[in-house]
């Protein structure tokens, strides 16, 4: 059985969400998973979201680990360069955490930039709203390039966290086009407009992306809970221990996307969230 460790702020509906999503698979016998623990970085009473996310852990009976990142460093901005004030705060989450054995972490909504030390320590799997080799930083920065460029394709993938922001190689993804009946007639309205995040063309794009990165992280931790996939020495490695540059996942998560708008129809409701822009 694989154990998780899950890192999490616990900032909005978004990280409850994903909680409940992964949960429900390893509850259900869909996953061969069990989350070891939950790790928050707010406690209790810091903010009404994190409260909700908290409570959100009791009530799942999943062991919770909470420890401030505000209290332990301060209210100012941390710079992602400043390993100093992020590997003491990171040496007193590894110390918390030191009694339990997990074999793989997912970072899913947790906020902070892990410093080199607690990234050695744990094997961490991130999103990122790219294809492999995609554009890099936030998701709009990623929007913005795709809409630059003009890019027929894009995808979502998980990565392994590695010392360098957004560096890490590609564990799992899924791609999709850019080149689509409802995305065609927007790319042709663009030309020599200034786009801002409003425009159809940036929405709809991320939204393409949105309905997939709930369906690629459950069919990841599947991936890894069967053996199809797996991490070692930093490597990527399919089930037969070759080295992969990520396993690609793309046919599953369209079928899970198929078949939830076809249930969602019945049902007048989806059965996997989408986040919220």
């Amino acid at each position: 059985m694989l154990r998780l460790g899950w890192f999490s702020t616990g900032r909005d509906e978004a990280a409850r969400q994903l909680l409940q999503v992964v949960y429900k698979g390893i509850d259900g016998g869909d996953i061969d998973a069990r989350i070891a623990f939950v790790f928050c970085s707010r406690s209790p009473g810091e903010t009404p979201q994190s409260d909700l996310f908290l409570q959100l852990v009791k009530n799942y009976g999943i062991p919770c680990v909470h420890l401030s990142f505000k209290d332990v460093v301060g209210s100012a901005p941390v710079d992602y360069r400043d390993t100093p004030r992020r590997a003491a705060y990171d040496r007193q989450v590894i110390e918390l955490l030191k009694g339990f054995k997990v074999d793989l972490c997912i970072m899913a909504g947790y906020m902070l930039i892990i410093s080199p030390e607690l990234c050695h320590h744990y094997d961490f799997i991130n999103l990122h709203p790219a294809m492999p080799n995609g554009p890099k930083g936030t998701w709009q920065e990623v929007i913005w390039q795709l809409i630059e460029k003009r890019a027929s394709s894009s995808g979502v993938m998980m990565h392994l966290v590695t010392p360098e922001l957004d560096r890490g190689p590609a564990v799992a993804y899924c791609t999709y086009s850019l080149r689509t009946p409802s995305l065609n007639p927007l790319w042709t309205r663009i030309q020599n407009q200034q786009i801002e995040e409003t425009n159809a063309l940036f929405r709809l794009i991320r939204q393409e992306g949105l309905k997939r990165e709930f369906p690629l992280i459950l069919a990841t931790i599947k991936a890894f809970s069967r053996g199809q996939v797996r991490v070692e020495n930093g490597i990527i490695l399919n089930k037969e221990g070759k080295p992969i540059p990520g396993y690609d996942l793309t046919p599953e998560i369209e079928s899970s996307i198929e078949n939830d708008l076809a249930l969602a129809k019945e049902n007048d409701s989806l059965l996997i969230p989408v986040p919220k822009v």
